[in-house]
């Protein structure tokens, strides 16, 4: 994916660096790209040598670095610290080291901002996207192992600081049109019946996973292996939990399972090319949408779109996503859900479709000054267009505004201090906002009110490590685990890789601590979801013991862990190997998947499997 000229390099989600690293694309770098091996540190983020547990499994080496590291940085004048004053905050002096083995950044003064992060503290950085080349020759990394969910391979740990300035200023609306991808009816509605995967189900235990079950352990419901896949690796996107029936897709087939027994459900379907993108949730009416490549060249563009029926595996309309104008490609897309809207997102611009027919409903392209709308994330009955605007021009800057799902309609515009990307969205409803500045080595999490008002920022000293997965090519928003959010309260994990950690509650009113609770076992833990008053959090598994799904109340004064589900011990091993994997809990049992298949001939690759009583 290209830009227009002179338009800043983009910036890697994950630690800010000096500058771009080797393997990064020549323009844009985006984020999650290729970097450095890390300092340690980062909740499961890669370690030199790999780190054992880290949410989970062995990880895979990151490339050696042009030079070798020479131990964490020490502040240096023009990295952002000490700060010079600002609309929203002064320059604070360096504390003493804190708590938790990490030196503290500078506390906040007086006023609802302060001075910018230190640099060189807990900034952790990632490898390449797994299942990709993993050097610089070329070569896919030696193992496949990866943790298995929440915490792991693509961590991005970060350390937060109130203090990390973001200002927002007025913006007009905009909005406008473009091009359409041609929706028609698959010329063949049927699904395909190709025979699934081998798989376990009934109560049919080949591996002997849920040997030596203790009394009140949970078991392995079922389980299935990955379908192959070429050497170079293939995506596994999305994972949608409906009705009863649990979907996978999965290089070039999209499969479907009974949740409670793992039987075939429907499908699978078959794609002529690989799957490259899919929604991350479903429609209101559970219909989802798929991309995949239109050839298998070099040149080849993630172009293709198909609509599936959740409930009934049934392929609706079918199309292909039209380039834009120069530097709008559709060579990567990210497809967003909301209600009934499906938002295509290319390079500069964006395309709207009604999910059940495929009709165009409208384009969002360049409006105001030079802003060409990057990426969007959704929700309910929430829609969030990001536009990176004044490429060129002195004045670039990120602008996020909401939009009407329905009609495209801008309902606010907020305008982001020069400096600072809007990396991710770790809510739409409420909106909560991660953000990114390169120059100053800073990150800040920011939230909104439904009107787009600033609300408050986290103020807290921790670092935290959600996991974030990849985007090198495109911005994708909507691309974390491991953080939750409900009308009042952020959920995040502290940084941990083999030992325990804890969730921190942090108001959305103030963005300071309100509680915080400790891992029951001695393994990193990562919320879920928030559901009937309690928040539920996953706790990977040990060598010696299964993972665990544990409950925490939100309210009240106590805030123990209350335990759910306790996978079994001889499940352990396949549990943490599920290459950069996804998790969910829904109706009482766990379900665990892979989001990239490594293609690795060597061994038996798991593409999903669920837990429950």
């Amino acid at each position: 994916m290209t830009q227009p000229p002179n338009q800043p390099p983009q910036g890697g989600f994950g630690a800010p660096q000096d500058q771009p690293p080797q393997d990064q694309p020549p323009q844009g770098g985006g984020f999650g790209a290729p970097q450095p091996p890390p300092a340690p540190g980062g909740f499961g983020a890669p370690q030199t040598p790999p780190a054992q547990g880290g949410f989970g499994a062995p990880q895979t080496p990151p490339p050696p670095p042009s030079q070798p590291p020479a131990g964490p940085p020490q502040p240096q004048p023009g990295y952002g610290y000490p700060q010079q004053p600002g609309p929203y905050g002064a320059p604070t002096a360096p504390a003493a080291p804190g708590p938790y083995g990490y030196p503290q950044q500078p506390q906040p003064q007086p006023g609802p901002y302060a001075s910018a992060p230190q640099p060189g503290y807990g900034y952790a950085q990632q490898p390449p996207y797994p299942g990709a080349p993993g050097a610089p020759d070329g070569n896919r990394p030696a193992s496949r192992k990866k943790p298995a969910l929440i915490i792991g391979a693509a961590a991005a740990a970060l350390l937060v600081i109130g203090g990390t300035v973001y200002a927002v200023t007025s913006g007009d609306d905009g909005g406008g049109g473009g091009k359409k991808p041609v929706a028609q009816h698959s010329d063949d509605p049927k699904h395909s019946t190709s025979p699934s995967p081998s798989a376990s189900s009934g109560g049919e235990d080949p591996d002997h996973l849920n040997d030596g079950r203790q009394a009140g352990d949970a078991k392995v419901l079922w389980y299935k292996p990955a379908p192959d896949a070429p050497g170079s690796g293939a995506d596994a996107p999305g994972m949608w939990i409906s009705g009863g029936t649990a979907v996978k897709a999965a290089y070039k087939q999209v499969f479907a399972y009974g949740a409670a027994d793992g039987s075939t459900a429907w499908g699978p379907i078959d794609f002529p090319q690989k799957i490259c993108a899919s929604t991350t949730n479903a429609s209101s009416d559970g219909k989802i949408v798929v991309a995949y490549m239109n050839s298998g060249g070099d040149r080849a563009k993630c172009n293709q779109l198909q609509q599936i029926d959740l409930k009934t595996g049934e392929k609706g309309w079918s199309g292909e996503v039209a380039d834009g104008g120069l530097f709008d490609s559709a060579l990567n897309v990210e497809l967003t859900v909301t209600g009934k809207t499906l938002l295509v997102s290319r390079s500069q611009s964006g395309t709207a479709y009604d999910i059940d027919s495929g009709k165009k409903l409208y384009d969002k392209k360049k409006y105001g000054a030079a802003c060409f709308p990057t990426a969007y994330a959704g929700g309910t009955n929430r829609l969030v267009q990001v536009a990176s605007c004044g490429a060129g021009t002195g004045n670039e800057h990120d602008e996020i505004q909401e939009l009407d799902p329905a009609t495209g309609k801008v309902k606010w515009t907020q305008a982001v201090k020069k400096g600072w990307e809007v990396s991710r969205t770790y809510s739409v409803d409420p909106l909560v906002v991660y953000l990114t500045n390169r120059d100053k080595k800073a990150w800040n999490i920011s939230t909104f009110t439904d009107k787009g008002k600033f609300r408050s920022e986290v103020k807290v000293d921790e670092k935290f490590a959600p996991r974030c997965g990849w985007a090198i090519l495109e911005r994708d928003l909507q691309g974390c685990q491991g953080v939750a959010v409900d009308a009042n309260t952020l959920y995040l994990p502290t940084d941990a890789t083999t030992s325990a950690n804890e969730i921190v509650a942090i108001s959305l009113a103030d963005g300071k601590a309100k509680w915080r609770v400790k891992s029951p076992a001695d393994e990193p833990m990562a919320p879920l979801k928030v559901e009937g008053g309690k928040l539920i959090a996953y706790v990977q598994p040990s060598y010696d013991a299964g993972g665990q799904v544990v409950s925490i109340p939100v309210t009240g004064s106590s805030h123990k862990t209350t335990r759910l589900l306790q996978n079994p011990q001889g499940a352990a091993d396949v549990e943490n190997t599920f290459y950069d994997g996804a998790v969910d809990w829904v109706d009482g049992r766990l379900f665990i998947s892979s989001g990239r298949l490594s293609g690795n001939d060597d061994s038996k690759e798991k593409l999903m499997m669920a837990f429950g009583d």
